[in-house]
């Protein structure tokens, strides 16, 4: 078959040029795209390439970032979305041609380094009332048979990333899976274990803070903590090792406690709600780098190698839903544009960040609420400007919440006006806004200036995702009544 064919050069080729073991330790980053200015996925890969990031996570198979990542070197965790497991999982045919669409395409002499394939993103989250769990295995098993047949299997692990509420406890050396989980939960890791690939976890402690009024705070961080949980012989000083060490009671539980376990996602938000500020985000992304790097491991599992954690995320995605907090378009380490929200050393040669190189953005020129404009006469021009525009940092808690009336409007009026590329028209707010050359941000507070070297449209929408859904109904449609001659 030729697809056969080609798939042995693929894997000769990865075998010779690759001499670093599948699952050497790292430090990667979670690259979103639901963002509203967009940077060119070259100047991105760039970005991470000059930051020295070894690994990256994706969503989804987007064409213009598997493009920009080959021959970059850079390791590949590639997602598949939720919402393609029920077609994946019914139709073999289907897996094939995702595979050979959105993979091999890519791979070969100068391609992109596939390592991992995401199989649906915490699928059996909570929030989900199970609508996924029945779809992942047959999802995998159809997809680890059309690696088998691309040649592929050996090299390209796949994977499932679990949210921590897969597990629960009063201790960590308690831990289980959730009852409605034990059993998917222990096929998922007798394939993982089979397969040599990890277990991926999402672990969140600030989200643990923000949800729960009662959470210590400083149990969050890694300085020490005046409320340290005791288990037996074991003290937790920080949620991360509690959670992680949660995690390896419920593997040990299902026969599989010495199994690796990858952190998928990991970070703090940096805006958009009490607590999610540039000064926690610092200490807590600097706390974990210098902890997992330092080799102690975790009370289950002391003195471990340094463990892959893919923190969460390289830029702010101003388009993402905010119905968990506005919080959730803040994650990045950098922000929409590629610069730099704080000193932090990723341990990976370089003692701080460097920012993206070549960055275009629009002029100087920002939105503001006119100096005559009556304040009572804005509340529904502020509410179209944020319905469309990013208003979060204005938010409770956030950077631009203290800048007063005036300032709310103004920032609201700048960010649908940076949205729509500056065009003049999107600044009149029928006559209560006006264009300035003078910066108006305030202290924290940023008004942005959108960029014009944006990517294709590649954020990973509903309506996006469903697009995508039929046009691969369609080619498999086309396959059936045409076969590719092999």
């Amino acid at each position: 078959m030729l697809e056969a064919r080609v798939g042995a050069t693929i894997l000769m080729w990865m075998v010779a040029s690759y001499s670093c073991p599948m699952g050497e330790s790292a430090i990667g980053v979670n690259w979103g795209t639901v963002s509203l200015h967009k940077l060119k996925p070259s100047t991105v890969v760039g970005l991470l390439k000059d930051n020295k990031i070894p690994k990256v996570k994706v969503f989804e198979a987007e064409a213009d970032v598997l493009k920009a990542l080959m021959g970059s070197g850079i390791q590949i965790m590639l997602g598949i979305p939720n919402e393609m497991l029920s077609l994946l999982s019914t139709s073999p045919a289907s897996s094939d041609l995702w595979l050979r669409q959105n993979v091999s395409a890519y791979m070969g002499k100068a391609g992109a380094d596939i390592r991992y394939i995401a199989v649906g993103n915490e699928p059996f989250l909570t929030s989900y009332n199970g609508q996924y769990e029945n779809l992942v295995m047959p999802a995998i098993q159809n997809l680890q048979q059309s690696l088998v047949k691309a040649n592929l299997a050996g090299y390209i692990k796949l994977v499932v990333p679990c949210n921590a509420d897969a597990y629960e406890s009063s201790l960590p050396s308690q831990g289980a899976f959730r009852p409605e989980l034990t059993q998917i939960m222990t096929q998922l890791v007798q394939f993982l274990n089979s397969n040599g690939a990890p277990f991926i976890v999402n672990i969140y402690p600030f989200l643990s803070l923000y949800d729960n009024g009662d959470f210590p705070q400083d149990y969050a961080f890694f300085e020490g903590t005046t409320h340290p949980v005791t288990d037996g012989n074991n003290v937790y000083t920080n949620a991360f090792d509690g959670n992680y060490d949660t995690l390896v009671a419920a593997l040990s539980k299902l026969g599989y406690g010495q199994m690796p376990i990858v952190i998928g996602e990991i970070g703090w938000p940096s805006d958009g709600a009490i607590g999610a500020n540039i000064t926690a985000a610092k200490v807590f992304n600097q706390g974990l780098i210098s902890h997992v790097l330092s080799n102690k491991g975790t009370p289950l599992r002391p003195g471990a190698p340094p463990m892959d954690i893919y923190i969460f995320s390289l830029l702010d995605e101003g388009a993402k839903s905010i119905l968990p907090g506005g919080f959730e378009r803040h994650w990045g380490i950098f922000s929409f544009d590629g610069q730099a929200k704080y000193p932090l050393n990723l341990g990976l040669g370089n003692k701080e960040l460097k920012n993206a190189k070549n960055v275009q953005y629009l002029p100087s020129r920002w939105c503001v609420a006119s100096p005559s404009s009556d304040t009572q006469n804005v509340a529904n021009y502020m509410r179209i400007a944020c319905s469309v525009a990013d208003c979060t940092t204005l938010g409770y808690g956030g950077s631009c919440n203290g800048i007063g009336e005036k300032g709310n409007i103004s920032y609201a009026f700048n960010s649908y006006y940076q949205l729509q590329m500056q065009d003049s028209r999107s600044c009149n707010f029928d006559g209560l806004g006006m264009i300035t050359s003078r910066d108006p941000s305030v202290g924290d507070c940023r008004f942005l200036v959108g960029v014009t070297d944006k990517g294709s449209d590649s954020s990973a929408s509903q309506s996006q995702i469903i697009y995508r859904w039929w046009v691969l109904v369609a080619l498999l449609i086309l396959q059936m009544i045409f076969p590719l001659s092999m």
